[in-house]
């Protein structure tokens, strides 16, 4: 039996929680990292004295730094293993934000996100492919969204640390705390084992077959000695010629245009929410609006995670785009604090709530041979849109355009990706990996 078909057939067992555990902590230090940026940026704003223009490209370096970790890491995972590559990035954008706090200026605050970016944007599309060559196709879903859900309590510790820690003690130590989870790669290390699925493709047999058999006694399953049967060794071919394949184009095409509209929708509005706040209320009660905001993508992941196995992939990550452009619309028009927080919350569950699906979809739609570069080449392109999108919104502000105008160009975006969705995407709900791109 194939490494393949062992672990599909595993049970959920202690060691599934903690591999969602131990990368989600890798995933909830990404968002802390993105959170705490976005609150200092106000912070920075007066101090430095920095345009909107100048705030834009702080944030789209940072994403341009995703776009390039997110491809290279993606496609190293791919050569040389996700573990190797998951904790590297780890260490390096845990670094590069402690440096951020030494920043003296715009300039040297530039090229450290750019590194900070780097690091971040690798890691994320490495995680979620270790997770889902580890997930059984049953609880797969479940367990992509779940390990997404995470994100949330890294920007409600990014909150949380930017409301009690930046008014008294200063933005640079917001960096400094930032870069504490570099501590933590020596643990992930030990507790994460390397995936089975990509020994397998590399023709490291024994090390997979220890590896699933250790799984297997954990789940009192008694492994049969047997030949091991292999399903396939790595091909020559250069993974991004997998991903624009006759078998893959089409999933290719459908992934890039969805990853470029929910990275221009959250990074535009999430990047720009505590400074669009900032400007109609004290800064101290932005950032209570901008927590309880927070505080709905957590029911918005939980319920896209219900939702992705109970209803499927397709029919609910439309839908989540969907209502997430109608509460944009709405939140651009409101006039009141209770409007804001009602619409920005909605805006907010939904978003996080496709997010989690995105991260689900992406790296069930290619084989373990190309995987890990397929989710790092869409993430990369989709950072694109977060490059731009910051840098749009500062110019529309500089043009002196309201919150209407803007939010309701993230509403067109936001049905364009459903719409791409509704139209290219297709059922993944239930499949094993190896049916998915047989």
């Amino acid at each position: 039996m194939s490494i393949s078909r062992r672990l599909e057939g595993l049970p959920v067992i202690r060691f599934h929680y903690i591999l969602l555990v131990t990368a989600g902590l890798g995933w909830m230090f990404d968002s802390m990292d993105t959170g705490i940026v976005s609150f200092v940026l106000p912070v920075l704003m007066k101090t430095w004295k920095l345009t909107s223009t100048q705030v834009g490209l702080i944030s789209s370096i940072g994403l341009a730094g995703m776009a390039l970790g997110a491809v290279l890491s993606g496609t190293f995972a791919d050569y040389f293993g996700r573990k190797k590559v998951f904790a590297s990035t780890l260490v390096m954008y845990s670094l590069a934000t402690g440096l951020c706090g030494l920043s003296w200026d715009f300039n040297s605050l530039a090229i450290f996100r750019f590194l900070v970016g780097f690091g971040l944007g690798g890691q994320l599309p490495v995680a979620v492919t270790l997770v889902s060559e580890f997930s059984p196709a049953k609880n797969r879903g479940r367990f992509l969204v779940l390990l997404e859900s995470f994100w949330a309590g890294g920007w409600l510790l990014a909150a949380l640390i930017s409301y009690l820690v930046i008014p008294k003690y200063g933005w640079q130590i917001a960096f400094f705390i930032g870069a504490l989870p570099a501590l933590y790669v020596g643990y992930l290390w030990r507790a994460i084992p390397e995936s089975p699925r990509y020994l397998e493709r590399k023709g490291r047999y024994d090390e997979a077959d220890a590896i699933v058999r250790r799984l297997e006694e954990a789940a009192g399953i008694n492994p049969k000695q047997e030949k091991i049967s292999v399903s396939g060794t790595s091909s020559g071919k250069f993974p991004l010629a997998e991903l624009f394949s006759r078998q893959y184009i089409r999933r290719t095409i459908f992934l890039w245009l969805l990853w470029f509209c929910i990275v221009y929708s959250y990074y535009g509005i999430f990047t720009w929410l505590p400074t669009l706040l900032a400007a109609n209320l004290p800064l101290v009660k932005s950032f209570e609006f901008v927590l309880l905001i927070t505080l709905a993508q957590i029911p918005g992941y939980f319920s896209a995670a219900y939702l992705v196995e109970a209803l499927g992939r397709k029919i609910t990550l439309a839908s989540y785009l969907a209502l997430c452009g109608v509460a944009a619309y709405f939140f651009g028009q409101a006039t009141t604090t209770t409007d804001v927080l009602i619409w920005g919350s909605l805006m907010s569950f939904f978003n996080l709530g496709a997010w989690g699906i995105v991260y689900t979809y992406t790296p069930e739609l290619y084989p373990t041979r190309a995987r890990a570069s397929g989710a790092g080449w869409a993430a990369g392109f989709g950072r694109l849109g977060g490059i731009l999108a910051p840098s749009v919104v500062g110019w529309m502000k500089s043009g002196n355009m309201g919150s209407p105008a803007i939010f309701l160009m993230f509403t067109t975006v936001l049905i364009i990706g459903a719409l791409n969705v509704a139209i290219l995407g297709e059922e993944t709900k239930g499949r094993t990996l190896d049916e998915l791109t047989s």
